[in-house]
């Protein structure tokens, strides 16, 4: 690879000779890898990978207790937090496709050494806190499934990370094939779930519209909090920065534009399908268990359990737990490539899959083995819900350099967000620190 000086700007005065681009990394495609438009499916995949984390056990756990005690009342939680992640992520790709550069390679060049490393280890915490849910999620599938103790499955999905990621070793399609297929076998078994649940579907259409209730109620604002930590995960903005981060080198204008346009179309469609997943499950714990006055039921084991003698069918307890599954094994992957990609922008440290995989795998498991071991097969459900309010407190600290460095010029020339995109990242920026410190001072004084 040619690292002369002179051939990186000249590659930067093709996008635009009004910005100054990033230096690029030595690592950037060849010249056989431009952009051509017949190409554009190539752009396909990064969205799936990132819609993974949108749909993991954690979300499962808040959306259940969430239809389970206010049925569909904190339906627009779901949506509003989707439309954030869907913004954010339109951000995200849009800062790695036109610099180059992820965003822990943009905090570690733009900040201060110790504001890189804190930046670092927050996002190192929400990537374990995540983990410990996909370990315990996948555990309780394993345990609906085959019978095996949490303890066992533990271990068990601890493992069959590392079965997942060998589908790499053939070339990343595969594996974003293997991934869009589990997708796909979620959203189908949720078809079921809403055909057997038989929802009233004029309440659900009122569960969409904003309540200023969930800011007086404690417990629904500790779910609120819960869904928006589930569903906007600040480790997956340094994912798919870093997942299209090559999509745009290399090119003119124009296409650059077309890059831009294909990846916001995977995006687009990706988070919509983990959107109606998310929505899906919260109905179903509305229509099943919420309407049969089982207003308590916030366990995914018991959950399984429940579900098929309230709808009469056998076939929902199955469709359930081999969801939840599929879901458990697609975010242990999508984990792991989120904290590999942020060790290496941040610490310029390339590890392994598997040994990142078996790092976060470790600092996982205790967490989740102590939650067993302490409060049985019903502690679960409080970890997983503890756990996606962790990622809600993480998430300004990715939210608020990702939209700086968005709407810098000299970053981003002619491609940075400007008017009303910006006014609006900068207001969920504002509404999620805000619903963090009412979370938190109704935590100090309760």
């Amino acid at each position: 690879m040619n690292n002369d000086p002179s051939v990186v700007a000249n590659v930067g005065a093709k996008r635009s000779d009004r910005f100054e681009p990033c230096i690029l990394e030595p690592d950037t495609p060849s010249e056989s890898q431009r952009f051509r438009p017949r190409h554009r499916l190539s752009f396909l995949g990064a969205g799936a990978l990132v819609a993974v984390g949108y749909m993991d056990p954690g979300n499962w756990a808040t959306a259940l207790e969430s239809g389970a005690r206010y049925r569909y009342q904190l339906l627009f939680v779901v949506l509003l937090s989707s439309l954030v992640g869907l913004l954010l992520q339109w951000i995200a790709s849009r800062v790695g496709v036109v610099t180059g550069r992820d965003l822990a390679q943009l905090c570690r060049d733009r900040f201060s050494r110790r504001t890189a490393l804190f930046l670092w280890i927050a996002c190192e915490i929400a990537i374990i806190a995540c983990d410990v849910a996909e370990v315990v999620g996948s555990a309780v599938a394993l345990q609906m499934l085959f019978g095996f103790s949490l303890t066992v499955g533990v271990f068990v999905s601890a493992i069959a990370t590392f079965a997942m990621l060998a589908f790499q070793t053939r070339g990343r399609r595969s594996l974003q094939g293997t991934i869009s297929a589990l997708i796909l076998f979620v959203g189908a078994c949720f078809v079921i779930e809403l055909t057997l649940a038989r929802p009233i579907w004029s309440d659900v259409l009122r569960g969409f519209v904003p309540s200023v209730g969930v800011l007086r109620d404690a417990g629904m604002l500790w779910l609120a909090a819960g869904v928006l930590g589930a569903t906007v995960m600040p480790h997956n903005l340094y994912l798919h920065s870093a997942l299209v981060k090559h999509r745009g080198l290399h090119t003119e204008r124009g296409g650059l534009d077309a890059a831009l346009r294909g990846v916001n179309v995977d995006t687009f469609a990706s988070l919509t399908l983990a959107f109606a997943v998310n929505a899906s499950l919260l109905i179903v714990a509305a229509a099943v268990f919420h309407m049969h006055g089982y207003t308590r039921v916030s366990d995914l084991a018991d959950a399984q359990r429940l579900i098929a003698p309230l709808v009469g069918n056998h076939w929902a307890s199955i469709a359930f737990a081999c969801a939840l599954l599929a879901c458990g094994l697609n975010a242990t992957v999508t984990g792991t490539l989120a904290g590999q990609a942020v060790m290496e922008g941040f610490l310029r440290l390339k590890m392994a899959r598997w040994s990142r995989a078996l790092m976060t795998r470790t600092l996982a498991i205790g967490p989740a083995l102590a939650a067993v071991a302490s409060f049985g097969e019903h502690g679960t459900n409080a970890l997983l819900v503890a756990t996606q309010v962790v990622l809600s407190l993480q998430l300004p600290l990715a939210v608020v350099p990702l939209i700086r460095f968005a709407s810098n010029s000299h970053l981003m020339g002619p491609w940075r967000i400007a008017g009303i995109p910006l006014w609006f990242a900068w207001g969920c920026a504002a509404a999620i620190v805000v619903l963090n410190a009412v979370l938190l001072c109704q935590y100090v004084l309760r």
